[in-house]
């Protein structure tokens, strides 16, 4: 497994969740890393994404509640979702996209669930 996620779970709207995605140290540094989503009977869309240097992307309906971030030392990947609404529920994929590669890393999907 190259890339390992976690973190999901069930919160009350309105609540907070930290997924955390490991990747393998050759993967981690070469690549531009991302969480994606995706909902029962919908498309996976990007949630957010953050290259090696640490620029962001986020989706319009992300900004400003979710936080991409990485860790070199820990070879980490993580997201920060506050302010969560049951529009948020999905399952939540990690990816890893190596610059210059036509490759995509993706980790197995970590669950989360917002719900009162």
């Amino acid at each position: 497994v190259q890339l390992q996620a976690s973190g999901g779970g069930l919160v009350q709207p309105g609540g907070s969740l930290r997924l955390s995605c490991t990747a393998s140290r050759t993967i981690f540094s070469s690549s531009m890393m991302g969480w994606y989503r995706q909902a029962p009977g919908k498309q996976r869309e990007l949630v957010a994404s953050i290259t090696r240097v640490g620029n962001t992307i986020y989706a319009d309906s992300m900004k400003g509640r979710f936080t991409i971030s990485r860790d070199y030392a820990k070879n980490t990947v993580y997201l920060q979702m506050n302010s969560l609404t049951p529009e948020d529920t999905a399952e939540y994929y990690c990816n890893a996209h190596p610059i210059g590669s036509s490759s995509n890393h993706w980790g197995q999907g970590t669950q989360v669930t917002v719900s009162s």
